[in-house]
């Protein structure tokens, strides 16, 4: 025997952490031969058998151990060669394969390098499970990285999940360890065995894993991401070019599995709901669905924002396949797809990122820094270069692998702020003592500079809810570098006003003006989401005051309004036809609504004329950031609850008049003053019939008299329905008119 008897405790043991200095080919230490060992489960007999030079010798090991461990030594031949390993079973079963300690490692210094400075952007074609073909030979290349592990092997079916078989290599002080196990392919179920910091052997699930089992179970699965083949070519040349800022933008946002079910139990795959996603949005008009995240999330109800598969869509709907035909289908269709991406934080499940090698690797030790005091999670350490990589990395494999328009990013406000909803002495200051995370303000901007760098025409969206300064400015103004902002403030303050009984809302005018005061600070997208309708606060329908008539008619002004004001829009599904419940992920959207009289079904015609108007006028988006945008004509008349404002493109060849009436009587000759002279046609109104309205309105239009009012030289009597919102587009402004009335 060569090996010593610690040496070979500690091979059988699984406890060396280095098995490749003991396993696979060697040198002899007198240079008189070559010696081989392998570890192998339920082998009686195993034989070296050259591969590309048949000249090499051939030689039997021989057990050292019941446990499987052999080795053999040959005096014919002084330099390693590719060589297999004919293994015969206790069954008498023959295989042969390549030796997975014969390989050199499927990882460079450069790579490591890079990954050590925070910098491989393509970190995913590294690290985790890799198909690869090697000397011919094809099987998967393991890689994770767990610096203070004390031993690391990869486990699945093909080992039996015993970690003795198949232990891993550190790679110099990178912290990475590193196996290519031959003969594994695509659909192959594995884990990470790690002897972590404190000698405790755990179960991990791989963090750059590109696929995995259904929850409860949690094996990562080896997956090729890139063999779909894509037909959208058109639409990502196109998208290159797009300035998101100067085009429309109405997104629906969508939870994939209550949308729409098959049945009370089961939601529909990937594929399956593919057309009729397409058909549903192209039909109503939206440019862009949004997905609640799509990453894998092992607890259900945390709608996705509870991520354990960073790299991996869920399984809950099919194969990463499959997702990429949805997301083909839409854009096939012309529709954008934007995905929530949660970087700020992570769950405490034990077989997936916490405490990864025993120590706190991608998450902070300290709990005033590591830990979130309202959900229970983790939060990364952006100053740590690797975990940095892991993230940025991960927003790049979205819009790479999966074509994705844009990141949608969750709590930025929670990663910007030490102290978010912390106490005084529960959190740690900065260098400066300030409550600024600056590692994750930095992380921020290099996330935000590299996809609009290396994947031109995806837009980021922060979810930020506080008055941080320039969010949508770029770092070299000192923004953070989005390309927009959802508005809270204004969502707050519209459904604070709306929800109002009609009565009380003289007192709250400057509800929906206040928006105006800072609207030019940054690129707002005004939402109405997934927050707003669950855990108590009911449906958008269900805040409405008044009765079933009224609660529409407010619906639909409160949805006008919203598609009209300066900004990109967002709608949570359902809200699209009135949705009377309050959202619950465990059930499908009531779609028989719209089979119970026009109400529901005449918002939701509503809401595709809104996208028809909005898309095929430039006024309702080409200036949404300029101040030539937007103009108030009055907003004044707190008594009769009227607004009046201009939208305009940014040279005026274009102008608009939107009024809202936000009262429960009808007013006829009320006067507002107009920008200039001639007719102005009305080319929407909320209150028409074919919505569910009273059918009030001003059918054939208004003509401009001279006379001033307003601060504008011309003006003219309209008639505001109840409860309404009306469009006007002056007659050299040619325009669809899907929805007036008289």
């Amino acid at each position: 025997m060569i090996l010593t008897p610690a040496e070979l405790e500690s091979l059988v043991q699984a406890q060396h952490s280095s098995p490749h200095q003991l396993l696979g080919m060697h040198p002899l230490g007198d240079g008189s031969g070559l010696v081989v060992r392998a570890l192998l489960q339920n082998a009686a007999r195993v034989e070296v058998v050259p591969v590309h030079e048949p000249h090499k010798p051939s030689f039997a090991l021989t057990m050292l151990d019941a446990r499987g461990l052999f080795e053999g030594a040959t005096t014919a031949a002084q330099r390693t060669y590719a060589y297999d390993l004919v293994i015969t079973d206790y069954q008498g079963n023959t295989r042969r394969t390549r030796d997975p300690y014969s390989f050199w490692p499927s990882l460079g210094e450069t790579d490591l390098y890079l990954f050590g400075q925070g910098n491989e952007r393509r970190i995913y074609d590294k690290l985790g499970a890799q198909l690869r073909e090697v000397d011919g030979v094809s099987g998967v290349s393991f890689a994770v990285w767990a610096p203070h592990a004390q031993r690391i092997s990869v486990v699945g079916p093909f080992n039996g999940w015993d970690g003795r078989y198949h232990p891993m290599r550190v790679l110099g002080t990178s912290g990475v360890w590193e196996l290519f196990v031959p003969g594994l392919g695509e659909g192959t179920l594995y884990k990470f065995e790690v002897r972590n910091a404190q000698g405790a052997v755990v179960l991990k699930t791989d963090p750059y894993g590109f696929f995995f089992e259904a929850a409860p179970q949690n094996a990562s699965i080896v997956w090729n991401n890139r063999k779909f083949a894509w037909t959208d070519a058109a639409w990502l040349e196109q998208r290159r070019t797009r300035q998101p800022l100067r085009e429309p933008m109405s997104i629906y946002e969508i939870h994939l599995g209550s949308w729409m079910k098959k049945n009370v139990a089961e939601s529909y795959s990937y594929r399956e709901v593919a057309p009729l996603l397409v058909e549903y949005v192209r039909r109503l008009g939206f440019t862009h669905v949004e997905f609640l995240p799509v990453s894998e999330h092992a607890y259900y109800p945390s709608w996705g924002y509870q991520v354990t598969g960073f790299y991996s869509p869920t399984c809950r709907f099919g194969t990463p396949d499959d997702f990429q035909f949805l997301v083909n289908s839409l854009h096939e269709a012309g529709i954008g797809v934007l995905v929530d991406w949660v970087p700020a934080h992570f769950p405490r499940d034990e077989w997936a990122l916490a405490r990864f090698d025993g120590t706190a690797l991608y998450e902070h030790e300290d709990p005033r820094q590591g830990a979130h005091q309202d959900w229970g999670t983790l939060i990364f350490n952006f100053g740590r270069h690797e975990v940095r990589n892991f993230l940025t990395a991960n927003a790049l494999f979205w819009c790479e692998r999966f074509h994705i328009d844009g990141l949608r990013v969750d709590a930025v406000a929670s990663m910007l702020y030490l102290d978010y909803s912390r106490k005084p002495g529960e959190w740690v200051p900065n260098k400066y003592g300030g409550r600024e995370n600056l590692e994750a303000v930095e992380f921020l901007r290099e996330f935000n500079h590299l996809v609009h760098t290396e994947s031109p025409g995806v837009v980021t969206i922060a979810e930020e809810s506080t008055a941080w300064p320039l969010v949508t400015r770029p770092p070299y103004l000192g923004g953070l570098g989005f390309s927009f902002k959802w508005n809270m403030g204004w969502m707050h303050d519209t459904l604070r006003y709306y929800s109002r009984d009609p009565l009380y809302r003289r007192y709250h005018q400057n509800d929906l003006t206040f928006a105006m005061l800072y609207h030019h600070t940054e690129n707002y997208i005004l939402p109405l989401s997934h927050d707003e309708i669950v855990h108590g606060k009911a449906s958008l329908f269900g805040k409405m005051p008044g009765d079933e008539w009224q609660k529409f008619a407010n619906l639909r002004a409160l949805l006008g309004y919203q598609w009209l004001f300066p900004g990109k829009q967002l709608l949570f599904m359902g809200g699209e036809f009135g949705h009377s419940r309050e959202w619950s992920e465990n059930r499908s959207l009531d779609w028989w609504l719209l089979e119970q009289g026009p109400l529901h079904a005449g918002t939701q015609r509503f809401v595709a004329d809104l996208n028809q108007i909005y898309r095929a006028h430039p006024a309702l988006w080409e200036a949404d950031y300029d101040l030539e945008g937007f103009q108030w004509v009055d907003c004044s008349d707190n008594l009769h609850s009227v607004f009046s404002f201009l939208r305009r493109t940014k040279d005026g060849r274009q102008q608009m008049l939107v009024v809202l009436h936000l009262t429960p009587e009808l007013r006829h000759g009320y006067r507002i003053g107009l920008p200039h002279g001639g007719h102005w046609r009305e080319v929407l109104n909320s209150d028409s019939a074919v919505y569910g309205g009273s059918n009030q309105g001003n059918l054939g239009g208004v003509t401009a008299e001279e006379m001033e009012m307003h601060g504008q030289p011309w003006s003219a009597d309209f008639t505001l329905p109840p409860l309404s919102v009306i469009v006007f587009v002056a007659t050299n402004s040619s325009a669809a008119t899907p929805g007036n009335a008289g």
